[in-house]
């Protein structure tokens, strides 16, 4: 007897339960991703330029490049631009990327340029833009800015790099 009650016990703990109606219920639910044009930036200008320059030996100066490439002589007016050398240009550069879509721009606020036989000069930097909406699959924007030429700066043609960010927000 003992053996019939062990396994009419074991039969009914091995048996799952059923569920009752109305006990359980189901619902599906949906999952989406949208991919989107990588964002880009491009420079598509000849670099910002801020000229010839010729310095006097007592006095510095600065030349400002417009984000339309014209330049203006500034500071104590020891620098100057010289007629007929270099052309001033701001710089170039082209975001594309989903057409709608925000995005932001950063700039490196200054560019350090170097290689003359003076010492390193220091240029501030401006984007036209400081972002937006990208239309139509691309946006354009200028870069200028302010060199610093101190007294009596050596001879020579200076150069440096500097970085801009174009990135969704």
């Amino acid at each position: 007897m003992k053996k019939i009650v062990l396994a009419a016990f074991a039969a009914a703990v091995a048996v799952p339960a059923v569920a009752a109606p109305g006990d359980t219920a189901e619902a599906t639910g949906q999952a989406t991703a949208e991919i989107v044009a990588p964002i880009t930036i491009t420079n598509t200008g000849s670099g910002l330029n801020f000229g010839t320059i010729a310095v006097e030996a007592a006095t510095g100066g600065t030349i400002t490049v417009a984000f339309d490439g014209s330049a203006t002589e500034g500071g104590a007016g020891g620098a100057g631009l010289v007629p007929g050398g270099t052309a001033t240009s701001a710089d170039q550069f082209t975001v594309t990327g989903e057409s709608g879509l925000l995005y932001s721009i950063v700039i490196d606020p200054s560019v350090t340029l170097s290689g003359g036989t003076g010492p390193a000069m220091t240029a501030s930097l401006l984007a036209e833009s400081s972002g937006g909406t990208i239309g139509g699959a691309s946006d354009v924007f200028a870069v200028g800015g302010t060199l610093t030429v101190p007294a009596g700066q050596g001879g020579g043609l200076y150069t440096g790099t500097y970085t801009v960010t174009a990135s969704y927000d």
